[in-house]
């Protein structure tokens, strides 16, 4: 009778697990500021790299998870869809180590291999895992070994992506609340009715979140939600990608999926390779926290959070449609005709700021 009543009207089930995810953590976040406030549970950490000047929880990341875990086990179960589980046990492991770090703070070693233990929970048991490179750096099919690899490296990478973009009021937030819902409406086109619940769970989880960490922020998801986000979001990513592999003489849903999915995860994808290499460049550990990262870059030129958020929102919406008009070109000059636009964008940040300074610099020898 579920099942029946799903397929009928599947947009409703959709609303309300958005809607469900939302409310839970609306609810729930007061009381995490509460507690907060009563145990100094703040964010003190890295203050060379914050821009607050007052106290402010690192720990909504437990109303995010908690709400994700009560609606996604929730509709997954109206479907019978097992494989669900070992996403939720990696969530869980993931949370876990998440709200040591913004508690009391957590070695690089110890991340390293709870993120290591996630991933492989997802690509070996639950079945995450990328099959293929679709001719990108001209590979195809990998053997199961290096697949498996190659997968747990992607879902570590986004993993941190999604922390580090965590810079400003809004913008881990915004990015998360676009993939996810992106991910979802694609999956239910495809008619992939457990995919899309786990998307459209986070996307609601996530937009409770953003009511209190819009600029200025009262709150932020700290490591524990950043993880989680990066995460689910990985995981939705790689199987978009499986689901539209050419098989068996079957259409894809979108052609080029592994660009596509780029496009959609672009924000996080490009500032995380872009501030790896110019660490490694200085040498610098690519792990060691600056404020070099893009959406910094744009704070230096004197804009706010909101301003930056829809700046970077659009270029994203604008790089999807494009990998979407473009899908028939093939991943490899689609994936590097993406960054190569990024690129073009920081070089002008790079431009303006390099002008404001110079500006700075003879407005002081004026003086």
């Amino acid at each position: 009778m579920l099942p029946y009543l799903v397929d009928t009207y599947t947009l409703l089930f959709y609303l309300a697990i958005a809607f469900i995810a939302c409310a839970i953590v609306i609810l729930s976040i007061p009381t995490v500021i509460h507690t907060s406030v009563k145990y100094d549970l703040f964010d003190k950490n890295d203050l060379h790299r914050k821009i607050h000047n007052r106290n402010i929880s690192r720990l909504a990341g437990i109303a995010i998870v908690t709400s994700f875990t009560i609606t996604t086990l929730l509709f997954t179960a109206l479907i019978k869809f097992e494989e669900v589980g070992f996403l939720i046990a990696s969530c869980i492991i993931l949370a876990g180590l998440g709200l040591k770090d913004d508690i009391y703070g957590t070695s690089t070693g110890t991340k390293f291999f709870i993120q290591l233990l996630a991933a492989c929970i997802l690509v070996f048991l639950g079945g995450f895992r990328l099959t293929s490179l679709y001719g990108v750096f001209g590979i195809g099919d990998m053997p199961a070994f290096w697949a498996g690899l190659f997968s747990v490296v992607l879902i570590i990478f986004l993993n941190n992506a999604f922390n580090l973009i965590d810079g400003i009021d809004g913008l881990a937030g915004t990015t998360g609340i676009i993939a996810n819902l992106i991910f979802g409406v694609f999956f239910a086109m495809m008619h992939q009715t457990a995919y899309a619940f786990i998307a459209f769970s986070l996307t609601g989880a996530i937009a409770g979140f953003l009511r209190y960490n819009w600029y200025p922020a009262r709150i932020f998801m700290g490591d524990t939600g950043a993880l989680i986000t990066g995460l689910v979001t990985a995981s939705l990513a790689i199987k978009f990608i499986e689901l539209n592999k050419f098989s068996g003489g079957a259409i894809p849903f979108v052609y080029s999926a592994p660009a596509i999915a780029v496009s959609i995860l672009i924000i996080p994808v490009f500032d995380s390779l872009r501030i790896f290499t110019v660490r490694v460049l200085k040498g610098n550990s690519p792990f060691k926290g600056d404020r070099n990262h893009v959406h910094h870059r744009m704070e230096r030129l004197g804009l706010k959070p909101p301003a930056i958020i829809l700046i970077t929102t659009g270029l994203n919406i604008c790089l999807l449609a494009l990998s979407i008009l473009m899908q028939n070109v093939g991943n490899f000059f689609l994936i590097f005709f993406l960054i190569g636009i990024c690129m073009v964008f920081d070089f002008v940040l790079f431009f303006k700021l390099r002008k404001k300074d110079n500006l700075a610099k003879q407005a002081a020898g004026l003086g």
